[in-house]
């Protein structure tokens, strides 16, 4: 099957063709690390670690990269609003949040993740070739400012479908140097409140760069001059991708062949803002529920989609994936010393391959996951173990693939000490039943039976012994 993916410069599904047979060069836009990391930029990143995986599937060698940017307007005036942290120091603080959240949840490691810090050379050098091309200007009032012409480029604004005499200013820069508005910093000039380490020598005067300069020199300087894919959400799509495509473009890079937005988060159906106050943070998420069931739910829809966040929705996901949990281990458990165990192997069902093949469809997916658990275990429940024994090996290899599988020591070792000690105190129960059952006092076993099914506990007796899980 050819994969296929939504491209939002073409307004289009097409068939993904790499640049180079059986190599996938992706870059991702990271955080800006001026606060703590929230549900969106969990969503995010999640949404391209599974479409990373299902391209690794398909053959492909993915080159991943996902940037920080550690220097911006943001991080700084959160800096001096602090007062007691460098601006570089909160920076790091922040970056080392995102890489925890991000690897409770399962999220792969790029394989590179660029800071802006380190690129300031490769900016200063693109910034060079638009000023030699006549595609950007220093400002004249020795500012040290550098503008994005945006006259100079005909087909700004192609990647939003928009005109560039219906855009409102750009809004990044102080417009006393700009020709234009609309035209967008490339750097700017060091200005007197602003901590001198924020600065950096460059022949149109010491400063830093501007946010969209940023992205194209990383871009370029990892995976060349032209790559395959650049994610983000769909919020960046302007003025931060658009600005992106024409400044590289405009140098004579060929830049993205596809670009992939994925949708926002809204919480109890209202937009997730500052101003609201309704932001959820990765923090909160984890104490509200398992990495996997968060994981889980911050993939299930399909990834251009708006996803609503409510608590409820996040126990639903716990519940879910529990159930994966209790359907794998109760078929390994029946299957253990029989002839059926290992017979399934782990392949992909061809429903759940086409549903990802098209335009990474998750939630058809994922109905084929559930499908086939619920199959699953009507075989066991009618004795049919080689039926469920297939219907393991497909689980098995759906949950890999989307990175929920949880029998993955990952998420075992996520338990913790409340999972240790439910776990000891239903195996004295269920010891205190056994012993009941032996002593023939029948009503004792079946109200202790009783007592863990009221508490959402199912046990199931077999020829290995009684076993416990959540749920059904």
């Amino acid at each position: 099957m050819t994969v296929r993916l939504y491209d939002s410069k073409a307004q289009a599904l097409r068939d993904f063709v790499p640049l180079r047979e059986g190599y996938v060069g992706m870059y991702v836009c990271g955080p800006t690390v001026q606060s703590s990391p929230h549900i969106g930029h969990l969503r995010s990143a999640l949404v391209y670690d599974i479409l990373r995986r299902w391209l690794a599937y398909r053959g492909y060698d993915v080159a991943f990269v996902r940037n920080v940017t550690d220097i911006d307007d943001k991080i700084l005036q959160a800096a001096s609003e602090e007062r007691a942290e460098e601006w570089w120091a909160l920076a790091y603080r922040v970056e080392l949040e995102f890489t925890a959240a991000y690897a409770s949840l399962g999220i792969m490691a790029p394989t590179y993740e660029p800071r802006a810090t380190a690129s300031v050379q490769q900016m200063q050098e693109l910034i060079a070739r638009l000023i030699e091309r006549g595609h950007a200007y220093p400002a004249p009032d020795d500012s040290g400012d550098v503008y994005f012409d945006t006259a100079s480029w005909p087909v700004y604004g192609e990647l939003t479908r928009q005109s560039r005499d219906h855009m409102e200013a750009a809004a990044d820069a102080d417009p006393r140097g700009k020709r234009d508005a609309r035209d967008f910093a490339l750097w700017k000039g060091t200005k007197p409140d602003e901590p001198a380490s924020a600065s950096w020598s460059a022949p149109w005067g010491a400063g830093r760069p501007g946010w969209h300069i940023e992205c194209s020199a990383m871009v370029t300087r990892y995976l060349g001059p032209e790559f395959d894919i650049h994610g983000g959400g769909l919020d960046l799509r302007f003025p931060h991708h658009e600005n992106e495509l024409a400044q590289s473009t405009a140098a004579g890079d060929p830049f993205a062949r596809y670009w992939v937005h994925n949708g926002l988060v809204n919480v109890g159906g209202q937009k997730m803002s500052k101003s609201l106050g309704n932001s959820v943070y990765a923090s909160e998420l984890l104490e509200l529920a398992s990495p996997l069931a968060v994981r889980y739910l911050l993939g299930a829809a399909h990834y251009r989609s708006t996803l609503d966040y409510t608590p409820g929705s996040l126990t639903e996901a716990q519940a879910t994936v529990d159930r994966l949990s209790a359907f794998l281990t109760r078929v390994e458990r029946r299957l253990a010393g029989t002839r059926f165990a290992g017979v399934g192997s782990p392949v992909i069902p061809e429903a759940f391959g086409e549903a990802m093949d098209d335009d990474l469809g998750v939630p058809q997916a994922l109905a084929v996951l559930h499908d086939t658990v619920r199959s699953g275990n009507q075989a066991l429940d009618d004795e049919e173990l080689h039926d469920a024994a297939v219907a393991h090996g497909h689980v098995v290899a759906m949950v890999e693939v989307l990175g929920i599988d949880p029998r993955d020591q990952q998420w075992t070792l996520e338990a913790g000490p409340a999972a240790s000690a439910l776990d000891s105190l239903v195996t004295r129960l269920i010891e205190d039943r056994q012993a009941a059952r032996e002593s023939k006092d029948y009503d004792a076993a079946d109200r202790i039976r009783a007592e863990l099914t009221a508490a959402g506990i199912t046990i199931e007796d077999s020829q290995t012994g009684t076993h416990w899980s959540l749920g059904s």
